[in-house]
């Protein structure tokens, strides 16, 4: 059940309409890649170019989901999320526009930012209403985004393909951000407002009176893990690419494909588990498959260990979140927020420093270099969850029979 006077109905409404949101945003993550032909023969650009946007689009993102999770604590999350909705619609619809590359990027940087608002809200609101249950619920909702990010680029493609312009794809995620921006305004949230003491948390010390130490240390974890993702995931297909483009590109779906498979079968046992040992367990099975696959001797099994890589990845950011939840459950929406914010600087900066130590190391370095990135993350978890032991507070298991319905 909902918590308060909130009920069943407003929460299922509220579910399905974050499912969509996170749909919308796994679009919204690979929609520049899948369009970057037809951009670059639109504009005529050269892949220098690209590297701008690759660069200031990520960090207009992060400032979007810091600050939207410091703004809704002020003003409710609904006002937020609605702006999220209406800036990500904006900030498409005027890139639709756009007669040159610079207008391009300025509209990409509002449409970034908006994204990352609804990113970081939507986070913050799943673990509030969520409270007894975050682990399974985040890596529902996660799960979303996952096929959104599978899914688009075999839909975009086709269309380019069938003759559409980019033009007309953006202008559809425009109308689909605008809907949900209509359908978070005139949908009354549980828990709209961000008040202390969310129900159902169950640590002794609130997110008010708690140091910033542990969530030091959750960032430092979130933002080895999303580092450790964008290494393999940007460079995985260049690694492989001695064998055959068609088994390199197998292993990139393998990969992606098992993130989210990994997400599905998270959210049924995820809550089983303390939702430390349970993020620190993907960690541990992650990083040990991605230094299998770098080292393996035969190719398939290579392959094979990069899709269970992706398997054990999928759940470990939403379980990075369910821990903080617990540590700060008076600040659900700036956590999320900030959180949110320290994994894309992660994914910004190890993608490129395997492609500039690659002519040195090798790309297999730099990949083995993200597997083991997951022991700093681990450590980082684990010493998150001390400090707040010693704080007086720690996670702690939900039984299933305290899941919301």
């Amino acid at each position: 059940m909902a918590t308060g006077s909130n009920t069943t109905t407003d929460l299922r409404r509220t579910t399905f309409v974050g499912y969509g949101a996170f749909l919308l945003l796994g679009w919204n993550g690979v929609i520049i890649p899948v369009l970057i032909l037809s951009l670059q023969q639109e504009f005529r650009l050269s892949n220098a170019d690209f590297s701008v946007l690759y660069l200031i689009a990520p960090l207009s993102y992060a400032a979007g989901s810091f600050g939207g999770g410091m703004l809704s604590e002020r003003f409710g999350r609904r006002p937020i999320l609605v702006g999220a909705a209406a800036l990500l619609s904006v900030g498409v619809s005027a890139a639709v526009l756009t007669p040159t590359w610079t207008a391009f990027i300025v509209a990409t940087l509002l449409w970034a930012a908006g994204a990352g608002a609804l990113d970081g809200g939507m986070n913050g609101l799943f673990l509030a209403i969520y409270a007894r249950a975050r682990g399974g619920a985040l890596n529902r909702l996660h799960l979303f985004f996952s096929i959104g990010a599978l899914t688009a680029p075999l839909v975009v493609g086709r269309l380019l393909v069938a003759g559409v312009s980019w033009r007309t794809v953006l202008l559809g995620i425009a109308a689909a951000a605008a809907t949900l921006g209509v359908l978070l305004a005139v949908h009354r949230l549980p828990l709209e407002r961000c008040v202390a003491g969310a129900a159902g948390s169950t640590s002794e010390v609130g997110g008010a009176e708690r140091s910033l130490l542990p969530f030091v240390g959750l960032a430092v974890a979130i933002c080895c893990y999303d580092a450790a993702v964008s290494g393999v995931g940007g460079w995985l297909v260049a690694f492989l690419s001695e064998s055959s483009l068609g088994v390199a590109t197998s292993a990139l779906s393998l990969f992606w494909g098992g993130m989210a498979v990994g997400r599905l079968l998270s959210s049924w046992a995820a809550d089983r588990f303390a939702p430390t040992a349970f993020a620190v367990g993907g960690i541990a099975l992650f990083s040990a498959s991605i230094v299998g696959a770098v080292l393996a001797p035969n190719l398939w099994l290579s392959v094979a260990l990069f899709g269970a890589a992706g398997l054990f990845s999928g759940p470990i950011h939403p379980m990075i979140l369910a821990v903080g939840g617990d540590l700060y459950p008076n600040r659900l929406s700036a956590f999320s927020g900030a959180l949110g914010a320290a994994g894309i600087l992660g994914s910004l900066t190890y993608a490129p420093l395997v492609g500039f130590a690659s002519s040195r190391v090798g790309l297999g370095a730099g990949i083995l270099g993200a597997g083991l990135l997951g022991i700093p993350a681990a450590a980082a978890v684990l010493a998150a969850t001390v400090v707040a032991r010693r704080e007086g507070g720690e996670t702690h298991r939900r039984p299933l029979s305290n899941r919301p319905q």
